[in-house]
């Protein structure tokens, strides 16, 4: 019996499925039936290669919005931009079993919503917990890669970093306003995020809560915290050096925080001896990871996906091309025998 392909659909009796700014709200089915979400920027039918944006353990498809706004509004090569919501977060559904909240279990969600949305071949960019499913889909899946951006993330996880996450990740006070929520931020990340200013704390808010009756709100399930049981920080972690070296025959763009703890300049360096097409940058005064708002870092990952593009469109792309009105008054062309 042939697997059913998952379909996408517009909810129209959910208010949040409405068009707003420049991207469209999506949802499709997952194959054990819970409604997942993603953000779907630019033109469903530009030539260019299409980007899909992977997020952080406990963010959402909002991460990506300053990236996707700036990729698929960019002058000479719109692209659309698929940045995806993983069970239990944003505006997916959550999960009634924890354990699946895993790489696998969502790189097969990510994997089905690019069937649902009908794409065939992207540049993945993911984040933390993003990276490492590209990586995992490099191995699963190497076809539909056309490039990977890692957004602080390798495939070696330091132990110091994870350990720090646990400590926030299902256990941060709620907020009490949107004031209250940029001091809870600035009182886990300052350390790390030294280069911030007020504007950008603002932006970083309103990237991790939502707002529900003017006040903001967790965006995850915290049922993720148990994610970590049964992980011990004072072992190695597995390290994912094969499903790095999987992604040999497309480009790499490694991006990593100056000051991160999940990421080393040892591992950079590393990863930079064993893959053939790689490139990084370090964003001065940020951690882990740094935050895709600024039009530098934007501009930089726009330059790595055109290079790895190529001159034009894929060869499989399809350009739409504009068909003049028939004119019944417009005298026939004559036809020219051989």
């Amino acid at each position: 019996m042939m697997a059913r392909r998952p379909t996408a659909y517009r909810d129209d009796n959910d208010p949040n499925g409405e068009t707003d700014e420049g991207r469209r709200h999506v949802f499709y089915t997952s194959s054990d039936g819970l409604p997942l979400h993603a953000a779907d920027y630019g033109d469903v039918n530009a030539p260019w290669l299409p980007v899909v944006c992977l997020p952080g353990l406990s963010r959402s498809a909002r991460d990506f919005d300053p990236l996707a706004v700036h990729l698929s509004g960019h002058r000479h090569r719109p692209r659309r931009v698929i940045a995806f919501d993983y069970r239990g977060r944003g505006r997916s559904a959550w999960d009634e079993d924890p354990t699946h909240y895993n790489p696998l279990t969502e790189m097969s969600d990510v994997l089905d919503g690019m069937a649902a949305l009908g794409i065939v071949r992207a540049i993945i960019v993911g984040t933390s917990r993003g990276g490492i499913i590209a990586m995992l889909m490099g191995v699963a899946r190497p076809n539909v890669i056309a490039g990977v951006v890692l957004n602080d993330i390798g495939p070696v996880i330091e132990p110091q970093g994870l350990a720090r996450i646990k400590t926030y990740v299902g256990r941060t006070p709620a907020p009490d306003d949107w004031q209250d929520a940029v001091a809870i931020l600035r009182r886990l990340h300052g350390q790390q995020f030294t280069a911030l200013g007020d504007a950008d704390w603002t932006t970083f808010a309103r990237m991790t809560y939502r707002e529900e009756d003017g006040r903001p709100v967790g965006d995850y399930d915290p049922a993720l915290a148990k994610t970590f049981d049964g992980i011990t920080f004072d072992e190695p972690m597995p390290d994912l050096w094969n499903e790095f070296k999987a992604l040999g025959p497309v480009p790499v763009l490694a991006i990593r925080g100056e000051n991160s703890d999940l990421l080393s300049q040892d591992t950079l360096d590393k990863m930079a001896a064993a893959h053939p097409h790689f490139e990084s940058v370090t964003i001065p005064g940020q951690g882990h990871p740094p935050l895709l708002i600024h039009t530098p870092v934007l501009q930089r990952i726009s330059a790595f996906i055109t290079n790895a593009e190529g001159s034009g469109p894929p060869v499989d792309a399809v350009v739409p091309r504009e068909i003049p009105d028939f004119d019944l008054d417009r005298p026939a062309e004559p036809v020219v025998e051989e």
